[in-house]
Order: C-alpha cells, then sequence, then structure tokens
C-alpha cells in the first residue's frame, strides 16, 4: 500500500473508494455490501469499519495467491469471505477477554 491504514481510512468517500478500486479491484457496489456487512456486525463508527474494510481486503489480498490486487469473490463468495476472516477473529477476542475475568 503507499498510504497506510491511518491515512487511508481519514479519505473522504470518494478517496477512500478510489483507493479500494485501485489497491483491491473492487468498485463501488461491492464496497458497499462489505461496508454494510460490517455495520450490521455492530461496528457502527465509520473509522473502525474502514479499518475493518481494508484489513478484510488485504486479507483475501493475502490469501489468494494471485499476482494482481484485484479481489474475486464469486456468487455468495463475499458473505463467506467476510465470515471466515471476521469471526474467527471475534472469538479470538471472546476468548481473550474471557480468560482475563
Amino acid at each position: 500500500m503507499l498510504l497506510d491504514v491511518e491515512e487511508i481510512i481519514n479519505l473522504t468517500d470518494l478517496s477512500f473508494i478510489k483507493v479500494c478500486n485501485e489497491q483491491y479491484g473492487i468498485n463501488r457496489g461491492v464496497y458497499n455490501t462489505i461496508d454494510a456487512w460490517f455495520y450490521k456486525q455492530g461496528i457502527s463508527n465509520i473509522l473502525e469499519r474502514r479499518n475493518s474494510i481494508i484489513y478484510f481486503l488485504e486479507f483475501i489480498k493475502r490469501n489468494s495467491g494471485k499476482e494482481n490486487n484485484h479481489c474475486k469473490f464469486g456468487h455468495g463468495g463475499l458473505t463467506t469471505k467476510l465470515e471466515e476472516y471476521y469471526f474467527p477473529r471475534m472469538e479470538s477476542t471472546v476468548s481473550k477477554i474471557a480468560s482475563n475475568l
């Protein structure tokens, strides 16, 4: 990435979506779907959501094994990948909290 995450998440909406398109090959529709999914998971703060989006896209990019920057999901694949990314992290966080009680 050319910019660091802190810089990216503070960009204007249009600029943030442009970075997502250029760095990860996702269009506005896919971005909106990802954004809405994280919002439904309870991440209402826009900066936290954008941070989650960037880390999710980096996760997809790293695990795709492809040379190009484009994230491809296929029919129904986006939700599967979001769940694959998000839920293990949440379970880990809950376990850490529970072990500290």
